[in-house]
């Protein structure tokens, strides 16, 4: 891995599920020694999967990491966890409020063992107001925030999607650490660095309340696509092809010439920019018959010919065949992963043209518990970087 940004920087992360782990492991894409803090036995829930520990679901949130397992509420494992508290930069933790006190992992009780942690709690609501307590996943957070709504399809009401509100907690999570450790440059001093599903995600959803806010337009899950004038086809194949044409006339003006219709933009419906958004439906009617009487390739080659904004609507599997994705790296793997080679997506930030061209997989449960361990034995020799 050649770009290393926080090489130096200790994390202890005692994270469990998404949020914790998320934020844990953009700090370790980074570069920062990121050390799991697991349950013995059982580790992260996250890893339970058929009767084994390694799910696809926690090896997504837990690569380049280290494992050693303690258990808080035991004496001799709480005095291993205050010794690397010590000498460590950066503590995570995303249980519910309370939780940390009754482990004894509190950000009082750490940040007086080690005044310069930076201490990163993530809860579902906030540590504060009448929902504090409530319980909080990733739909939940979602819908609570008001950025469910401008997923679901009001005719077939599902959840549809990954996880966003997890993942984007952590991104928060790991943003508040960054900033922490850059103020502490200065002062000296650590931080309490706390955010929530609930807070994350409507901060994420901001075009939605500035609508609101400033128009008083309330938002809803065909606002974007007709304003941006954003479009998913069928094609003859089966396969589906998305087209993003904006204002500019000329993707108009180009796309009216692949579909070999020239008189097209004469049509009421197409007139302006303004007109096709208020007839988006009849737009979709007039091209979709179209466009589903040629294979997909033929549409892309000729789309992208004219410069019309568009792309296949890929699988994850097309997108690491793709040409683009292998002149960039996209994919990165370990081949020595402790249940065979272990391949992911690479760290998208590249410094002075290096970027992340290799990865370690997740640790198995416990897998660093005696390097950690003699590793406090020895004598120090300095303090953590920052």
């Amino acid at each position: 891995m050649k770009a290393r940004p926080l090489a130096g920087v200790t994390v202890l992360e005692m994270g469990t599920f998404i949020t914790g782990p998320a934020a844990g492991m953009l700090l370790a894409d980074l570069g920062a020694d990121v050390i799991k803090v697991e349950q013995p036995g059982t580790g992260d829930p996250f890893r339970n999967f058929k009767g084994g520990l390694y799910s696809p679901h926690f090896q997504t949130y837990n690569r380049n990491k280290r494992s050693i397992t303690i258990d808080p509420k035991n004496p001799d494992d709480l005095a291993v966890l205050d010794r690397l508290v010590a000498d460590a930069d950066v503590f995570i933790q995303n249980f519910r409020p309370g939780v940390a006190g009754r482990l004894n992992v509190d950000a009082a009780r750490l940040g007086a063992i080690n005044p310069r942690l930076v201490y990163a709690s993530i809860s579902g609501f906030g540590s504060e107001g009448p929902d504090r307590d409530r319980p909080a996943f990733d739909t939940v957070a979602q819908a609570a925030s008001g950025f469910l709504r401008l997923l679901v399809n009001p005719a077939h009401p599902r959840v549809v999607g990954p996880a966003i509100a997890d993942a984007m907690t952590g991104f928060y999570a790991a943003l508040g650490i960054l900033a922490a450790l850059n103020e502490r440059h200065e002062t000296g001093k650590g931080r309490l660095v706390e955010t929530s599903m609930f807070e994350a995600m409507c901060h994420f959803n901001l075009d939605d309340f500035t609508h609101l806010l400033s128009a008083g337009q309330l938002m809803g899950p065909y606002s974007r696509p007709h304003v941006s004038q954003s479009y998913v086809f069928e094609c003859a194949d089966g396969l589906w092809i998305a087209l993003h044409m904006s204002s500019p006339p000329k993707f108009w003006e180009n796309l009216a010439t692949a579909v070999g219709q020239p008189d097209m933009l004469a049509r009421p419906a197409f007139a302006s920019r303004e007109a096709r958004i208020a007839h988006y439906d009849d737009v979709v009617a007039f091209l979709a018959p179209i466009f589903v009487t040629r294979p997909r390739a033929e549409w892309a080659a000729e789309l992208t010919r004219l410069e019309v904004p568009n792309s296949p609507v890929l699988t994850s599997a097309e997108v690491l065949e793709s040409a683009q994705a292998k002149a960039l790296g996209i994919e990165v793997s370990d081949p020595d992963g402790p249940h065979g080679p272990f391949r992911t997506i690479r760290f998208p930030l590249s410094f002075d043209g290096e970027r992340m061209d290799s990865v370690t997989a997740p640790p198995v449960l416990g897998a660093d518990d005696a390097d950690i361990r003699r590793s406090i034995e020895r004598p120090k020799h300095g303090t953590s970087r920052g």
